[in-house]
Parts: structure tokens; C-alpha cells; sequence
């Protein structure tokens, strides 16, 4: 039987061994500053990967990054062995702390049952809650919940994957777990690039980027919406009050935008049709200003450029937030594809007439751009491009700070 809640959190605090185990029994209070993932990125599928070790004995365990996934999932059914797996009953904390209130599975009758979602796809299927050893980098322990999948999930995700860490607001996303365990401040931090990285923890982040990154970015509101745009609530949104192109403001007609989700399983930004044509017709216009000359678009692309490097003739993009002091600006590494020699392609994609959100804020807007997620306060810190800074999210050497 698994343990309560209370004991759950204890055991989960063997996760901090950082250190010899005899050295961690005799200072049984010590407990890790952070935990930090490195993040890669699948070129085939352009999707973000990381890598924990999980079951006992422990084994490397690749999954997909999804930023407004529920919890961490991995399939069960091909050549999973594990003798710490513990299913969750019927009724238990562990069950009531996923929020579900299905007990039943083929498999195994009373346990708890709990969703698996590949976002890259959509597909979902029922899961069971279980809990198991887990660990990052030197830091392991055991009663880590997640759910045991279904291996048809692992369609459309990138090779080698067998499971997705979700990072959304639920209370047994890996950002929950920690904190509990720990004692972190809920917040987690994603600085994604080729080679970037997942943070969670206390200010992980200055040590990896330096201090004057951490200190001085931009903060909006994290929105909460458990409608159309996200059933469950467990995705993460911002407000978007209007967009500016070269510093004009783009004509969209009265709630044609609001609410923007940020998405690690989209690679590019998607925008309803008329979004996306109002803002085309000015980035045109501003691409005619600054003399860019048009290719031939290349899919899924509608609109490319002959050039040789993104420099200072491409558009800049603003994203106003609460007021027109607070944007996020994307300059040309993040608004721009270079598809093959000399095109460039704008990287932002129509995404139909009816889509649950009106902008989605794909992985590429997001590249080299620090994110902290401060889940205690509801709000989103962001920076846009490092590489204004002369730095970027490959920039940390992940021995020293694992």
C-alpha cells in the first residue's frame, strides 16, 4: 500500500542526497539549493528533451518537455522493471492530491487513475497513478508520483522518449513535488536552446547566468483560464492587450486577442487566420521599410525572405502585456527561420479560424530567452533574447551546478 501524504513528503526527502549517504545521515537536514535538468533539442522533431534517472535499479529515462503538461508520465508497457513501483489505491492521499476521482483499470482493479497526455499530438489515454525512485543528477530518493502511460503515447514524440514531463499547475507536476520535498519556493525557471536547461529551485538561475540576467527581468501576470483555452486550468497564460510591429501598433479588430499560451510542444507561434493576417500585413509593411526583399514560401511558412544573416533590418515584434510599458520584445533570432541558405522565413504560422487560443507562443519565440514560472506569485518573469546580452541559454557549464 502506498504511504499518506505526510509520509510521502518525509521519503521524498531523500531525494537530497547530494552527498555520501553516510555523510547525509549524519546531517539529515541537509537539503539541495536546486535542481537543475539540462534540456536538449530533437533537430527532426524540433522538440525539447530532458533526461532524469528513474525505477529501481535506476535507469536513464528521456522524456519530452511540456510546459503545460499535467505531470510526468512514462509508458509502462515495454520493459518497464522496477521493484520500488508502487500503484497508488483507491481512495489514497496520493490519489486525492492528482485530483482524481477514477479508481478502476483492467490491469490493476482499485487502483488510481490518472491521464496521460502526449501534447505534441493530442492523444491522451487513462494512466495509473503510481509512485517509484527517482532522481536528478546526484540527488535520488524514492515515492516521486507519476503516471504510468500507455506506449501508443509515444507516437509523434522524438526518438528515444518514453514518457513527457509536464511542468503545469497541478499538485503533482515535478515544480509541486519539489517544493514539497524540499522546500523550494513553487517557481521553476526554462532557458531553452540547443543545449539549455530546466531549473527548479532557489534563484538556480543567477549562478548559471550571473546575477544581473535574474535581476532584471520583466514580469506579467500568470492567467488562469479553465474554459475553452484550457479545460483542466493547468496551462500557462499570459495577457496580451495588442501587438506593435516596428513600434506600430497592429489594427485587430475589438477581443480579437487576449489570452496567449505558451507552449514548449508547438516548435512555432500560432495565430487565429485574422490575427495572423492583420499581423502579416504589417510585418510585410514593415519588411517593405526596411528594403527585405520576398521569396518563395517555404512550409509550413507563408511568408520568407532572400537574406544572409538576422540583423538589424528585420522587424521588431512587441508583444504588449499589462500596459504599453510592458512588453516582451522578439527580435529576428526568435521572429525569424532561416529555412535554408540566404531564406529567411517569418516563424509564425496561420493556425486556423477557430483555434482554442487566439496566439500560442511556440518553442522558437522562446529560444535563448530566460522564463521563470513563480507559481507562489502567479506571474511570469521573462527576458527576452539573451543574445542581446552577448550570452545564451547554451552558456552554463552543467557539471558545476548539477
Amino acid at each position: 500500500m502506498a504511504p499518506p501524504a505526510n509520509n510521502l513528503l518525509i521519503s521524498c526527502i531523500l531525494f537530497c542526497c547530494l552527498i555520501a549517504v553516510s555523510e547525509a545521515e549524519a546531517q539529515p537536514s541537509f537539503r539541495p539549493k536546486a535542481l537543475i535538468l539540462p534540456v536538449t533539442k530533437d533537430p527532426s522533431t524540433l522538440q525539447y528533451l530532458t533526461q532524469i534517472n528513474q525505477r529501481t535499479p535506476l535507469v536513464p529515462v528521456k522524456l519530452a518537455l511540456d510546459l503545460g503538461g499535467q505531470y510526468l508520465w512514462v509508458d509502462c508497457e515495454q520493459g518497464y522493471v522496477s521493484s520500488s513501483y508502487k500503484p497508488a489505491p483507491c481512495g489514497s492521499a496520493q490519489c486525492s492530491l492528482a485530483n482524481s476521482k477514477s479508481c478502476t483499470i483492467a490491469t490493476t482493479p482499485g487502483a488510481c487513475v490518472v491521464g496521460a497526455q502526449n501534447g505534441v499530438v493530442g492523444s491522451r489515454a487513462a494512466g495509473q497513478l503510481a509512485e517509484g525512485a527517482f532522481a536528478v543528477g546526484s540527488t535520488d530518493g524514492s515515492g516521486f508520483l507519476f503516471s504510468c502511460g500507455s506506449g501508443f503515447l509515444l507516437s509523434g514524440l522524438a526518438s528515444g522518449a518514453v514518457g513527457v514531463m509536464g511542468l503545469g499547475r497541478t499538485r503533482i507536476s515535478p515544480p509541486a513535488q519539489f517544493a514539497s520535498a524540499f522546500g523550494f519556493r513553487r517557481r521553476f525557471a526554462v532557458c531553452l536552446s540547443s543545449n539549455g536547461f530546466l531549473a527548479f529551485g532557489d534563484s538556480p538561475t543567477e549562478s548559471i547566468l550571473g546575477p544581473e540576467i535574474s535581476r532584471s527581468l520583466f514580469y506579467t501576470p500568470l492567467v488562469v483560464s479553465s474554459g475553452r483555452n484550457s479545460p483542466a486550468g493547468h496551462e500557462y497564460f499570459i495577457n496580451l492587450k495588442s501587438i506593435r510591429v516596428n513600434g506600430e501598433r497592429v489594427s485587430l479588430g475589438k477581443d480579437r486577442i487576449g489570452l496567449a499560451k505558451l507552449s514548449t510542444t508547438v516548435p512555432y507561434a500560432l495565430m487565429e487566420t485574422s490575427v495572423y493576417r492583420a499581423f502579416t500585413e504589417a510585418y510585410l509593411k514593415a519588411a517593405a521599410a526596411n528594403n527585405m526583399s520576398i521569396a518563395k514560401p517555404i512550409s509550413p511558412f507563408s511568408y520568407c525572405f532572400r537574406s544572409t544573416k538576422v540583423g538589424p533590418a528585420v522587424p521588431q515584434i512587441d508583444l504588449v502585456l499589462q500596459s504599453s510599458n510592458v512588453y516582451w520584445r522578439i527580435f529576428g533570432a526568435n521572429s525569424m527561420v532561416q529555412v535554408k541558405s540566404g531564406v529567411l522565413c517569418l516563424g509564425f504560422v496561420d493556425g486556423g479560424v477557430n483555434p482554442r487560443t487566439a496566439i500560442v507562443i511556440g518553442g522558437h519565440q522562446v529560444e535563448d530567452n530566460l522564463l521563470q514560472f513563480d507559481l507562489a506569485a502567479s506571474r511570469l518573469g521573462f527576458s527576452s533574447s539573451l543574445l542581446s546580452r552577448q550570452t545564451t541559454c547554451s552558456n552554463f557549464n552543467f557539471t558545476s551546478t548539477a
